[in-house]
């Protein structure tokens, strides 16, 4: 079974700025073993869905 987690990035008026916060925010997301499942863009935002496997309830 899988786990999901929604994060919406919301851009500001500088791109350097806008691309520390995606890259820290999969950096993140990498290390804590999540992956990019689906990504939107409109104007003003950004939308991640991360995936990964739950853990076993069994384990």
């Amino acid at each position: 079974m899988k786990e999901y987690q929604a994060v919406i990035v919301r851009f500001g008026k500088r791109v350097r700025d806008d691309e520390d916060a995606l890259t820290d925010l999969l950096n993140e997301r990498s290390r804590s073993g999540w992956t990019p499942e689906l990504i939107t863009q409109d104007a003003m935002r950004l939308t991640v869905v991360f995936a990964r496997e739950a853990p076993d309830p069994e384990a």
